[in-house]
């Protein structure tokens, strides 16, 4: 299996960057790409607070992408239909805990962090079939997720 780097340039400032990686977590690619979206460039403390009112169904995701058919919710601005990705919000929060934790290993100040880069990319698919009626099989396949992240101290 071929190693998975980063694709975010070296930082300038190396001392106060941290980053974290989610490796071919079993979560929707549509909903990840759509969460991190959501996320760029804003505070840490911003993006825990809005996973956790994801994750409780208080505040709903934007779709830009591939929205069609998509049912409306309330409270979104500059978009008409979004969700509750309630799954990839969990797995994000996760990460941003990690990034978090790395960071107050290096020594940095937690309360000034921002999310300097955060990207999904698709990962491999684990392939599976579902029996079916007169000895035949159709296929059932999971992707999975691959989720980078890069915190920076202003």
């Amino acid at each position: 299996m071929p190693k998975l780097g980063y694709s975010y340039n070296k930082p300038v400032d190396e001392e106060r960057t941290v980053r974290a990686t989610g490796k071919e977590m079993r979560i929707s690619f549509k909903d990840a790409v759509e969460i991190c979206r959501e996320l760029r460039g804003r505070r840490l403390a911003f993006a825990k607070e809005y996973l956790s009112d994801v994750i409780e169904m208080r505040r709903a995701v934007p779709y830009r992408h591939h929205n069609k058919g998509l049912a409306h919710r309330r409270g979104l601005k500059n978009a008409c239909s979004g969700a509750y990705p309630k799954k990839a919000a969990t797995h994000i929060l996760k990460l941003l805990e990690n990034a978090e934790a790395n960071a107050e290993f290096k020594g940095l100040d937690t309360d000034r962090l921002f999310i300097r880069h955060i990207q999904a990319k698709k990962g491999r698919v684990l392939r599976g079939f579902i029996p079916r009626a007169f000895g035949r099989a159709s296929p059932h396949n999971t992707t999975t997720t691959h989720v980078e992240v890069w915190l920076d101290e202003r």
